[in-house]
This record gives C-alpha cells, sequence and structure tokens, in this order.
C-alpha cells in the first residue's frame, strides 16, 4: 500500500470512529418484574401451554456420551398422554430403528440387526440413569409442564429477568400413580419467559450429594397462534458422568390424527436390550 492510500485509509477509519462515536447506543432496559404468587403463574403457564392431542415433527439431535459425539435425525410423534413414537433415520432417509413408548411400556426396532425389544418404561431409566415416567418424557419433549403432578408445594421467585418457580417435593397425582408406587420429584425448578409465560428452562435434580440431575432449555417459533419448541437442550449429570442432547424440530404440526405403525417381522429376533 503506497503512502497516499495509507494515509486515506486512516483517514477513513478516524472519520468512521468518530462518527461511531458520536452516535447514540440504544439500550433496552426491562423494567423490574413485578413480584407474582405461584397460583397466578401456573395459571399463566397452563394458559399458554402447548394445546394438541397429536403432534408430529421431523427432528435432527446430536448426543454427547463420555466425550463421544453421535448425530442423527428422524420423526417424532406423540398422542397425548398416550404415545410416544420415533423413527430414526440416520442418512438417506433409510430408517434405522423404530421405538413406541406408552405409559408402562417401551417397543423397539432394529432395522440394521433384524432384531426388537419389549419392555418397561423403567428400561428407559436404566440407560440414562434417570428416574423419568412417560408424563415428564412426555413434558421434555414439548416443553409443556408435567400434567400430572400436584402444584401447591411451589414458591414463586424471579431470577435474571424471569419468573421462577420452586418446589422441594412435587408428587404425581394419587389417581396416576400406577402400581400403587408414590411418586414424587426431590426438587425441581422452572423458569418462565415474563412475556409468554412458556417453559425456557426446567430443571429436576436429586436431594443427595452428587444425586442426578435433568435439565430442558428451550427455544420456541410461533406457529398457528401457538409457541412450539424449535430448540431444545438437555443435560444429564450424574457423579460420574455429563451426558447431553441437543434437539431441533421442523415442520411441526398439531393438527389431523396420527397413525403410530409398529409391525414388527416375524424374522426378527428378540433381545434383551439395546
Amino acid at each position: 500500500m503506497n503512502r497516499i492510500r495509507f494515509r486515506s485509509f486512516i483517514l477513513w477509519a478516524v472519520i468512521a470512529t468518530a462518527l461511531y462515536s458520536c452516535n447514540p447506543v440504544k439500550r433496552v432496559i426491562r423494567a423490574p418484574l413485578k413480584e407474582q404468587g405461584a397460583e397466578f403463574l401456573f395459571e399463566n403457564l397452563k394458559k399458554n401451554e402447548l394445546k394438541y392431542d397429536y403432534l408430529s415433527a421431523r427432528f435432527s439431535a446430536s448426543f454427547v456420551k463420555d466425550k463421544n459425539k453421535t448425530a442423527f435425525s428422524g420423526q417424532i410423534r406423540i398422542q397425548r398422554d398416550s404415545l410416544i413414537w420415533i423413527s430414526i433415520s440416520p442418512a438417506l432417509g433409510i430408517e434405522m430403528a423404530r421405538i413406541l413408548i406408552s405409559n408402562d411400556s417401551i417397543y423397539y426396532m432394529n432395522r440394521i440387526e433384524g432384531s426388537y425389544f419389549v419392555g418397561s418404561f423403567d428400561y428407559i431409566n436404566t440407560l440414562i440413569n434417570s428416574t423419568l415416567d412417560y408424563d415428564m418424557l412426555q413434558a421434555f419433549l414439548t416443553g409443556n409442564d408435567f400434567s400430572f403432578y400436584e402444584n401447591s408445594s411451589f414458591k414463586a421467585g424471579i431470577d435474571n429477568h424471569e419468573y421462577k418457580l420452586m418446589t422441594t417435593d412435587r408428587r404425581k397425582l394419587r389417581k396416576y400413580v400406577r402400581n400403587n408406587r408414590e411418586i414424587s420429584i426431590p426438587i425441581q425448578n422452572i423458569w418462565l419467559d415474563a412475556e409468554t409465560f412458556k417453559i425456557s428452562r426446567v430443571m429436576v435434580r436429586e436431594l443427595a450429594l452428587n444425586g442426578r440431575k435433568l435439565e430442558g432449555r428451550y427455544q420456541y417459533v410461533l406457529l398457528d397462534g401457538q409457541l412450539v419448541p424449535e430448540k431444545m437442550d438437555f443435560q444429564l449429570e450424574t457423579q460420574d458422568s455429563k451426558n447431553s442432547i441437543e434437539v431441533s424440530y421442523s415442520k411441526v404440526s398439531t393438527l389431523g390424527e396420527l397413525q403410530f405403525p409398529f409391525k414388527i417381522p416375524e424374522k426378527y429376533k428378540r433381545v434383551e436390550g439395546f
């Protein structure tokens, strides 16, 4: 660069800096949130939850376990409070596996190996070292609150310009407890967006030292007048490991009735796990 061009460059740089410095910077100042009670927050959370009888979406996901990352994609279908159907197709649209989850059972079909598995819902918890039930899993996948757990033990607060609901003992409603087993969540925190009252973050954790913790974070997109999950980030921490899964939804629909095909070919071999 010759001397004249260099001087011109410096001159324009100085002018641009001066103009930028004189331009007032607009700052978004948030007004302090008004304290609200837990009843008010749950009322608005329920009012703004995702309404659906059936939900379908395409998804892409990446799963990290022990620093090993696996990417996959597929389709998910949900019949509210009844069934979760997942088809996994890692490449070229060829289905690799299909999963059907009900309130108390899980069915898994491996297209590549020609095998299948049938077991109880507890098998999912042995895989991820957690304490989920169907209601919790469905809620995590849709950005809604747990449907069949009581709300009376929550306290309300404010955290970083969001509303926060906190409890140390959230029990499942008795009429939805199966096999006469009492189910409770030791600690649960829910963060709500102050404008939409949608869940931005939810965390469940055990009370014990180094207890397991499952946390989900959400981003939403407007679809047919409703905010539906677009991106989700789940973290599962135990004393010995930290696993994560990131999920992105596309082509989300809550219209129309869905089918949940799951026919196991006769030649497939039953296995004890997957």
